[in-house]
């Protein structure tokens, strides 16, 4: 089977129509609900969540602006995102969860477990958004490309003149250039998911504004970095952090300085891959997150 036909599209109505994956499992097992970063969408979980579901139920949701959930009057930020992901875990989901979080999904996360601490089992955190270290190294591109998207009207214009300019499939396949270290591990199905996922939606209902919002705000929130790590503090479910050491976004050691802050936390660093580890090494990710399951977070699967 291919990896989409493992899972159910299903929208609901939260506020707004808010897409989402059902890849289904066992009955009785704990609910992982994924939740993707910036520009991403439920897709980004289809290596993944295939590899899990023979022991535990899997949904990934469309945040607002993203993937096949418009923006429907609804706010993009991180903070109205997470009370999305909150009313999503209350109205669809129906029981506490474990989050899967990748990107500006693992800073969503983080602040749902701080906000939320009764909706939220645990944390799998996949190159999460985390404070940077002072010394860190800054990757040019990547900073060049958030510079511009902090400029208003310079950055929606910027981002609606490339979508104009280049394909669908060119569009995923850039972006996990910037994101992997070696493309060609992505599955083919996948980035075909990804494709059709942008070629059937309306660019009305989608409009730059949207994304570039979003991550004007994933800046706000990386840059009150007291503020975000009381809330790391107060996070009291297990956490698996799981970091590529050649992500070129978040540097492996914001991963690495997380984990000496908080020392429960357990870290897992995947050798020579990038922002995307669920994408470009999903056999490896899944291992990590069945044993953690299994052990630091003791649920049955």
């Amino acid at each position: 089977m291919t990896a989409l036909e493992y899972a159910v599209s299903r929208t609901a109505d939260l506020g707004g129509p808010t897409h989402y994956l059902d890849f289904g499992g066992p009955a009785d097992a704990p609910l992982l609900l994924a939740v993707h970063g910036l520009g991403g969408a439920a897709w980004n979980w289809l290596a993944l969540a295939p590899l899990l579901r023979a022991h535990v139920r899997v949904m990934a949701l469309d945040l607002a602006g993203h993937g096949q959930t418009p923006a429907a009057g609804r706010p993009t930020t991180v903070g109205a995102n997470r009370r999305l992901v909150d009313r999503f875990i209350r109205e669809v989901a129906g029981e506490p969860v474990v989050l899967v979080g990748n990107s500006m999904g693992g800073l969503i996360s983080m602040l749902e477990a701080s906000a939320a601490p009764e909706q939220v089992r645990g944390l799998v955190l996949v190159d999460p958004a985390l404070p940077r270290p002072m010394l860190a190294r800054v990757d040019v591109r990547v900073a060049a490309q958030f510079a511009v998207m902090a400029l208003p009207i310079v950055g929606e214009a910027a981002y609606a003149r490339r979508r104009a300019r280049v394909s669908a499939e060119q569009v995923i396949r850039q972006s996990l250039t910037l994101c992997t270290v070696r493309l060609d591990r992505v599955p083919t199905d996948v980035i075909d998911a990804g494709v059709r996922t942008i070629n059937q939606r309306s660019a009305r209902d989608f409009p730059p504004a949207d994304v570039i919002k979003a991550g004007r705000s994933v800046v706000q929130r990386m840059s009150r970095t007291p503020q975000l790590r009381r809330a790391m503090a107060s996070i009291q479910q297990p956490v698996l952090l799981i970091h590529g050491d050649r992500d070129r976004l978040v540097p492996v050691a914001a991963a690495r300085q997380a984990a000496k802050r908080f020392p429960s936390w357990r870290l897992e660093v995947a050798e020579d891959i990038g922002h995307v580890p669920m994408l470009e090494a999903a056999d490896w990710t899944a291992a990590r997150v069945l044993d953690w399951l299994r052990t630091d977070a003791n649920l049955t699967v």
